[in-house]
């Protein structure tokens, strides 16, 4: 058995080693052009030259639950593409979302602000029942962040293409439930795979369907939100602000009006990295299971986009 590794941005020695320890059978070379026909190859962000040259894949594994642009590229389609389930990023984005809903909810960027100016302020408790917290995307991570959200007792709501059942939450799903989902909902958060249909869901029309003074916590794909949407709803109150790690473009442009809005925190998406340990496990776990002739989960659906 022969893998190829690729993957931007990333040393790559280190994961080599690991999947060689965790599949010692396996042949496992980091991909140069001209290399050898392999069986699988394992991948974040390669170049296109990669798939034309390894015409022969029986798989692709994808280092991180997105795949929006692996899709957009010529891969062979014989080949099944497999994205990570978790990779230890579950629990990174319920910390990060957990966080950025209790910031808003407890006020704490308010006292932030007063405590920089030298200022003792008070601020009334809120309810928070008045503060239902809605998830878009309700698979491996959405379910994670409501499970964790839920320990705090805000009521949850989410929505799916499809429809789900989650424990805790009321659940929508499809384009003839999205806008009452949206008008219970105050904090907002993103977590859907970016496809065709998901492309700029969060655009003004959406985002005002929100209870007034809702807030948008966006960690799935910066594709998802119409930013120049979203500085007009705060700019004139409908929105309370929000919590960005994804843009459209990144890093994000000098200048650009998020760097200083007052109502946005902008982090450098970092809400969940994928860890070597637990997704070199994860992946070599699916390879011996495709090996075997096992199903395995994380299969893309072409069509679908996730």
């Amino acid at each position: 058995m022969r893998i190829v590794f690729s993957a931007t941005q990333t040393k790559v020695q280190p994961w080599l080693e690991a999947f060689r320890v965790a599949l010692p059978q396996a042949q496992v070379q980091e991909w140069q052009p001209g290399a050898a026909p392999a069986d699988y190859a394992v991948v974040w962000r390669p170049p296109q030259q990669l798939f034309d040259e390894q015409p022969r894949l029986k798989a692709i594994m994808n280092m991180g639950a997105g795949v929006d642009a692996l899709l957009e590229m010529r891969t062979p389609p014989q080949a099944v593409i497999v994205r990570i389930d978790d990779g230890g990023m579950a629990v990174q984005m319920a910390e990060f979302v957990c966080h950025a809903v209790i910031r808003y909810f407890r006020e704490l960027d308010v006292y932030e602000r007063d405590v920089a100016q030298g200022t003792w302020s008070f601020r009334k408790p809120r309810r928070r029942e008045e503060f239902p917290v809605g998830i878009m995307g309700l698979g491996v991570l959405g379910q994670r962040v409501a499970e964790a959200v839920a320990h705090f007792e805000f009521p949850l709501r989410g929505w799916s293409r499809t429809p789900r059942q989650v424990p805790g939450m009321r659940c929508f799903a499809g384009a003839e439930q999205f806008d009452e989902f949206l008008a219970g909902t105050r904090v907002l958060v993103c977590l859907l795979p970016l496809t065709p249909e998901t492309e700029g869901i969060m655009n003004r029309r959406t985002l005002g369907r929100l209870m007034p003074q809702s807030y948008v916590i966006n960690v799935a794909r910066g594709a998802h939100l119409v930013e120049e949407d979203l500085v007009a709803l705060l700019d004139d109150g409908h929105l309370a602000g929000a919590t960005l790690d994804v843009f459209r473009t990144e890093p994000l442009p000098e200048g650009h009006p998020f760097w200083k809005h007052p109502k946005v925190t902008i982090t450098p998406h970092t809400s969940a990295r994928t860890l070597r340990d637990e997704s070199v496990a994860q992946i070599a776990g699916k390879i011996l299971a495709l090996e075997r002739g096992e199903p395995i989960a994380g299969v893309v659906d072409r069509n679908r986009g996730y």
